[in-house]
């Protein structure tokens, strides 16, 4: 409960950030996410230094000249961009949507994670979901989708975690209700 209600989005962020090997350990905790049929139709590209300095050089030459810089430098808000990709398996029975919850829900559980750990993360998609040159870079094949990535790392702030208030959600649930249950069938 303190996870989900202290996680943020943060925008700055700085070393540490968690080692590839502990981040493939996070990473096998949040595969324990609702997967119809354990598919794992994901997976992640994890990019450092020269691998940021790479995605923004990619992600600037897309861009209009007067914005190159600020494309360029917002590859590299993070010390760790964690890219993932969608891998569907077209030939299952699975349906496809259903696949793309899972890795959605990988993703979350993997931001939970981290936040427990102590890193910060930010979900972005944007420019490098769009980019052509960026999918070249990342490997991304045909059948594949570009979902997003976690800039991670740790914060600047010193300021603990706030709770967040959690709203009234009683208008987006509703009983079926029994007449609904015992009207006609069709």
């Amino acid at each position: 409960m303190t996870a989900v209600l202290t996680r943020r989005s943060i925008h700055t962020l700085r070393d540490p950030a968690p080692s590839d090997r502990e981040f493939t350990y996070l990473l096998k905790c949040a595969a324990a996410a609702p997967d119809h049929g354990r598919l794992r139709p994901w997976r992640w590209v994890l990019l450092r230094d020269a691998e940021l300095e790479a995605l923004g050089a990619r992600l600037a030459a897309d861009a209009e000249p007067g914005e190159r810089a600020r494309v360029a430098q917002g590859a590299r808000r993070a010390p760790l961009k964690a890219v993932l990709i969608f891998c569907p398996l077209t030939d299952h029975k699975v349906p496809e949507w259903e696949q793309l919850a899972a890795a959605s829900s990988v993703a979350y559980g993997l931001m939970l994670l981290l936040h427990a750990r102590g890193f910060g993360s930010m979900w972005r998609t944007g420019r490098l979901c769009r980019s052509p040159a960026a999918r070249d870079l990342l490997g991304v094949g045909p059948a594949e989708r570009l979902l997003g990535a976690l800039d991670i790392g740790t914060s600047d702030s010193s300021e603990r975690p706030v709770r967040r208030s959690v709203g009234d959600v009683a208008d987006r649930v509703r009983r079926l209700g029994p007449l609904a249950v015992t009207g006609p069938v069709a």
